[in-house]
This record gives structure tokens, sequence and C-alpha cells, in this order.
């Protein structure tokens, strides 16, 4: 008995089958992408929508064929045959998700593919009810089989060479998937030709709905699930996509958050934790050899007068240009480190004694002493430095950083611009250096201190919203003394920590004053030292000082450098907390200079982040500078923070903040600190419109 074929059934056959094989190879690029719960997923759900698929692809090429007698289909042995296309459909998708394909795995898998393939079709055919049962051409059989194992053998070879996710990628699967579809179709009707139907052959029950309407219905559910699990599958690849995007952003800026926390900003050399942790390890190579590992502490002589004279920014190119030529004297295997202002410490390792060290000492006198060219003028620059030597002069980083130092000292008191090296009978607290710590003890007392204040500015509409107050000492003899001048030694002696609650008290004081003169509420900003910081009656003492000048708890802001609060995140985290219980406002200083972690800083309980001025400086000509300033506002903007941008000078970095979306900035281009009275004025200059009362200056000092 012949049979016809319903050529636009079959052309629908052929669409399924391209349709489930651009599914499949899909599918193969999501598990293999996928980890874990997720990969198990996409496993068993690709299995079913690829098998059901194949499946739709088969059961419409027979529904297509058509013989004089009415046919029906046997249900469970057509769910049976579906069960047989989803279990072969999840051992291709398992096989070719794999890491690695190996040729024996390849051909194992396909012959498996194949013969599985076959089983579902001659068991969807057996679930034809006709009597006397269908009898196969062997040859066309054969070759059946032989089609669907090489196209398996195919299938798998290209899904697993088709993983990844590039654009010519999904245009070889729109290729690959089409002759994947005629090869699958190119089976089922040469196993179909295969069919014996005997010419006296009956259904054994009638026909229960158009085969017609049914492949119709089969076609467009099939059409569904498979487009629905191709949208889910592009879904979860942009969003995986997304996620790994984001993954790397933040991986990269944590990168170079650390290569911050380990490198000067300014001129890019390790800082003091790389370089104590270099001088460490030097100094156990050192104990295991013959050799031994030196330290120069070089201070650059009277750098105050060009800062003075020429501005920060000549400074701050005469401290790169030091830098750079400081590089040139010494060994690859040697660091050179900055530490700050401008202190340079140079780490020699393998010196036989105290004379390789000062031939290289030699060395930079000698290369500083050639002029340097920064802004169209010579500059002259000499150095003091002071050597120690281990274990001669020490065994640890501090103790040989601390000896070089007063050497250094020593050095500078015997007329600068020459080296010495450490004796017992240096000390650090030289005679200047003592007469300055008992003045500080006394400053106090006597009223000395005093606070000058910067106004922070709103970068949308440039009204002042807040000041920073920043400590000054009037000294009777030496006249007024920035804070780089006294505040090292007051780290030192500890005199940080009662100098930390008088700037406290003082600020609160005149905050609450100005606003008792009717001028409007302002935020004080005040710098807490890691002394300070670390000190049980922190709480107590900013508690007693807004009791004290009944300054609301939100008009006082709490600078805390983040190397601070790094140094023991889990103690912070509860010190921070408190001190937001009390209601005052909390910001990270000096942002992106120390160990940055995007993990902790979500954790603190913090309001706003300041941008250093290290970074501000060049970001309107320096990309670095300025992919990382946008980076860090739009991190902190994220986790909510408002962002105060440190050291703005220019319109052109102002505008740039604004381009970016800062909130406040403060520097020179609106003012530098001013005392209060003056600080005063530009608050009434702002306000004219508003009649106040004058304003009486007060010190609680």
């Amino acid at each position: 008995m012949a049979g016809v074929y319903n050529y636009w059934l079959v052309f629908i056959s052929l669409l399924v089958a391209i349709l489930a094989s651009y599914t499949a190879l899909d599918l193969a690029s999501r598990i293999s992408a996928s980890k874990g719960p997720a990969a198990r997923a996409w496993l068993v759900g690709g299995a079913f929508s690829m098998g059901t698929g194949i499946w739709s692809m088969h059961f419409i090429g027979m529904l297509a064929f058509r013989l004089p007698i009415p046919m029906a289909y046997d249900v469970p042995t057509t769910i049976f045959s579906m069960l047989i296309a989803v279990v072969v459909s999840g051992f291709a998708l398992f096989t070719v998700s794999r890491d690695t394909l190996s040729t024996r795995n390849l051909i194992a898998g396909g012959v498996l593919m194949g013969l599985g393939i076959c089983a579902m079709h001659y068991t969807g055919m057996a679930a034809m009810q006709t009597h006397p049962p269908i009898t196969y051409d062997a040859v066309l059989f054969a070759a059946s089989v032989a089609i669907a194992v090489t196209a398996s053998h195919a299938a798998l070879w290209i899904a697993f060479t088709l993983r990844s996710a590039s654009d010519w990628v999904r245009y070889a699967k729109l290729g690959s998937a089409i002759i994947m579809g005629f090869a699958i179709t190119g089976m089922h009707y040469t196993g179909m030709a295969a069919a014996r139907f005997a010419p006296d052959s009956i259904c054994l029950s009638g026909p229960v709905v158009d085969n017609s309407w049914m492949a119709g219905t089969l076609a467009g559910t099939t059409f569904i699930i498979l487009c629905i699990t191709l949208a889910l599958s592009v879904l979860d690849t942009r969003m995986a996509s997304k996620t790994a995007n984001m993954a790397d952003s933040l991986q990269r800026a944590n990168d170079e958050l650390q290569r911050l926390a380990l490198h000067d900003p300014l001129t890019q050399l390790p800082n003091r934790l790389l370089l104590e942790d270099r001088i460490d390890q030097a100094i156990a190579h050192a104990e295991r050899g013959k050799f031994k590992c030196a330290v120069l502490f070089v201070d650059l002589d009277r750098f105050k007068m060009v800062n003075d004279s020429l501005g920060h920014f000549a400074g701050d190119e005469l401290l790169r240009s030091v830098a750079n030529r400081l590089q040139t004297v010494v060994r690859g295997e040697d660091t050179v480190s900055r530490l700050g202002g401008d202190e340079f410490v140079i780490l020699l390792r393998d010196v036989t004694g105290p004379d390789n060290a000062t031939e290289v000492a030699d060395k930079i006198l000698h290369a500083l002493r050639e002029p340097f060219r920064i802004h169209e003028q010579e500059l002259y620059i000499t150095p003091s430095i002071g050597i120690s030597v281990s274990p001669l002069h020490g065994d640890t980083s501090q103790m040989l950083i601390t000896r070089a130092d007063a050497a250094m000292y020593n050095a500078k008191q015997a007329g600068r611009n020459n080296c010495r090296i450490y004796s017992s009978s240096m000390s650090t607290f030289f005679p200047q250096r003592l007469m300055l710590e008992n003045d500080l003890r006394r400053a106090l007392g006597r009223r000395e201190l005093e606070l000058y204040y910067q106004p922070k500015v709103d970068v949308g509409n440039n009204r002042v919203v807040g000041m920073e107050a920043l400590i000054r000492w009037r000294h009777p003899h030496r006249g007024l003394l920035l804070p780089d001048e006294f505040i090292p030694l007051a780290d030192d002696t500890g005199l940080i920590v009662p100098i930390g609650r008088w700037v406290i008290t003082e600020a609160c004081a005149q905050n609450k004053a100005w606003q008792s003169a009717g001028l409007h509420e302002l935020r004080v900003a005040v710098n807490i030292s890691s002394a300070q910081f670390r000190q049980k009656d922190l709480l107590d003492t900013v508690a007693h000082a807004l009791a004290a000048s009944s300054l609301a708890p939100e008009c006082l802001e709490l600078e805390i450098g983040e190397s601070v609060v790094m140094a023991n995140p889990s103690e912070a985290i509860v010190t921070l907390e408190k001190l937001s219980q009390i209601g005052v406002q909390i910001a990270i200083d000096d942002f992106g200079t120390g160990y940055s972690s995007v993990n902790y800083l979500k954790r603190f309980p913090i309001d706003n982040l300041k941008i250093d001025r290290s970074f501000i400086r060049d970001v309107s000509s320096d990309m670095d500078d300025a992919a990382i300033v946008r980076a860090t506002i739009g991190l902190a903007h994220n986790l909510r923070l408002r962002v105060v941008a440190e050291g703005v000078e220019t319109e052109d970095q102002l505008q740039f903040l604004r381009s970016l979306g800062c909130d406040e900035y403060q520097g020179y281009y609106k003012s530098k600190p001013v005392p209060a009275a003056e600080f005063e004025r530009i608050l009434r200059a702002e306000s004219a419109e508003h009649k106040v009362t004058p304003l009486r200056i007060v010190a609680t000092s």
C-alpha cells in the first residue's frame, strides 16, 4: 500500500527541525557557561525543550504521510517515543557541555545518540495502529540508521565547537542549525521510505482528530516551547554578561584601589606599607646569606620654600622629578619609596656593609645636584640622607626606618646636603624637636591653638553648605604653624588625643554661635586621627561637645581616614555605628589613598565620601585620574553616599566634577582655610538678603 505526503506539513517539520537544532546549539553554550544548580536546571529544561522539538518534527512528519486508510496512534507508545527523545537530548546536551570532547567520546556519543533517535522514530512508527504490522526495507532501514549516527556525530561536534557567544558564532549557529535540520529530516523521511504497508492493511481504530489540525496544534505548541526556551536563554545570557561585566568592573576597581593602597598616588612609588614588607623580606633574605640590606632616608632640604613661593603644583612636579632621578641611581632589585611630603626611603638589597650604602648616598647627592626644570624655571634642591644597615642597626623594618630617619635629622643638623650613618649617639628627639614638643604640650593651656575654616560648596548651585575645621598653631616665636609642622609630632607623642578633643569642642561651639546669630545651619567637619578613633571615650567626647554647645548632632560631621577604619574593620564598624546612632554625620576622608574595599565600604554606616586631592589635581587632563574619580562617584552614589571632592582649584576641575554629578567640593577655587571672623564674612556675603545680629566669635578653650 502506497502513501502520499502533505508537503506543507513536510515543510513545517523541516522548520521545526531547524528551530530545534538552533535551540540545541544555543542551550549547549548556556549549559557550558553555567555552574552548579543553574547548569543542572538548564540541562533538564533543555533536554525537555530540545527533545520535544525533535519528537515534534518526527511526529509532524508522520502526520504528513497519508495512506488510503484511516490512521490512529497508540497514545502510550507515542508518549514513550517522546520520552526517548527527551532522554537522547539530555545525553547530547550533557556530552557537549563537558570541558573537553575527545574523539573517543565523540564517536561513542554519536553512535548512542544516533541509535536513540532511531529508537524514537521507529517507536513512533510502532504507535501507528495498523494490521498487519509495518515491515521495513533493510537497505533503507540501514541507511536511516547511518544517517542518524552521522548526523549525531556532526551535531555533537558543531554544538561543542560553537559554545562561545561571539557575534560570528551566532551566524555560524544559524547555518549549522539549517544543516542539522536537513540531516534530521533526511533521517526521518529515509526511515519513512523504509516502511512497507501491506495492501490489505487496516487501521484498528479510526482517527480521533484530523491529521492536519493535529499537526498544526503540535507545531504551534512546539514553536512556542522552543521560542520560550530561546528567549529565556538569551535573557539569561544577557544577564550573565551584564553580571560578568559588573564583576569585572568591580574587580578592576578593587585591583586599582589595592594598587593605590600600596603606592604613592603622586609619584607612583611604593608607599610605607609596601616598603616595610619589602624591607622585612630583604632582612629575611640577608639572614640566610652573607649580605646585608640598607635603608636610606632622603629628605629634601628647604622644600617648603618651593611650595610657598611657586605653589603646590610646582612642588608636586618637583617631587615627581626627584622620584624619577632617584630610580636611575639604584639597581632594579632595590626599592625607591615615598613616605609622604618630601621624604623618600630607599631599600638597598644585598650590600656588604655601610660603605656600599654610603657610595649610593654619594651618587644621590651628585644626581640631585643637577638643576630641575619645573614650569620653565630652574630649581636647585639638595637632600639630607640618613643610613641604617641591617643587622647592625636593627632587625625590623620599623627600626631601620626610624634609625635612618634619626641619621637624616643628624645630617640636617650638620648643615644639610650630606649623609650620615646611624650611631647610638643619635636620637630622633634632637634638641629642636624636644623644644617643639615641650611648647606643644603647653599650647592648649596657653590658648595658642585656633581653628581655621574652609567652605564646603554645593557643586550644583555654588552655595556654601558646610565647612571643615582645620587646626593652626600660633607659636609665640615661630608664628603661625600649619598642621604638617606639628601634627606628626602630636601623633608621635600622644598629644593628638587632647588636641582632637579640643578641636571637636571648639568646632561645635563656633558652629552653634553662628546659628544663634541667625546664619543658616551648616555642617562643620572635624578630622579624627587614628589615635583618637581608637580611644574608648571618643563617643563621650562627641556627646559632651554636642551637649555643651547645644549643637544638633546632624550639624557635626566626623571625617575619618579610610586607612584608619581599614586598620581594624570589625572594630571600626562598631564605633561608626555608635557614632551614627548619636546622629552625627560620618565621612570617609582621603578615599582611594588607603586600602579601599568595596565590601567593607557598603557595611560602614557612613554618609559621605571624600575624594583625595591627589586625584582631583589632574582630573581634567589625566585620563587615569578622571577614570578613578568617575568610578568613585558612581560607586558612592550607588551606595547612596554623598561625594565631596577635595583640592578643587580651577574652573576646569569644577566643571568636570559637575558633569559627573559630584555633590560638594572644597578647595582654593572657593576659598583657602580662613579664620572664623573671615569665614563669617563669607557666610554673610551669601546671606546678604537676611538681616541678622552681628556674630560674636567664641572660644571654649
